[in-house]
């Protein structure tokens, strides 16, 4: 079954993060009438257009709710690290997956994962730019979800890494 989105809508983009449907367009590719959601990225007011019958296959999903918030809030209140003793490069393209998957839950981990890395070792170059990124999506979709004001998310996420 598809997810379906109306005009106004808030939506996840996998890697970008939340976007709202600002337009359903019809388009000719190939010769064939292809529907297509708009999409306008909260932070970048990046473009996106996403063929609405792809929009699950692209990872085009709903701001999480409650129960989502309440799990991801579980995933990073974790103090384990689930890290394995696999090269940089293995660990960044591992890391790389989750945040491009576009789940929450799997965002929520490589934050929670490099957060607490960082305090064991410094970070590359990339995995600093990764965790912010990380954080960026979670915050973001966290905020947007209990129309709470970024500020307020990034202090809470603070005390439960403090």
């Amino acid at each position: 079954m598809t997810t379906e989105f109306a005009i106004g809508d808030k939506a996840v983009y996998p890697s970008q993060g939340v976007a709202e449907v600002v337009g359903i367009e019809k388009k000719e590719v190939y010769g064939k009438i292809q529907s297509f959601y708009v999409l306008q990225g909260l932070e970048t007011g990046l473009r996106i257009l996403v063929p609405t019958d792809k929009a699950d296959q692209v990872g085009l999903r709903r701001i999480a709710g409650r129960d989502e918030i309440a799990e991801v809030m579980e995933i990073l209140r974790d103090k384990e690290i689930h890290i394995d003793r696999q090269t940089w490069n293995r660990r960044y393209r591992g890391f790389m997956e989750k945040i491009k998957s576009g789940s929450l839950f799997e965002v929520a981990e490589v934050f929670r994962d490099l957060y607490r890395l960082k305090g064991m070792k410094p970070l590359s170059f990339g995995e600093r730019r990764m965790l912010d990124t990380a954080r960026g999506l979670v915050v973001q979709e966290l905020s947007v979800a209990r129309s709470a004001d970024t500020r307020k998310v990034e202090q809470e996420l603070d005390l439960i890494f403090g």
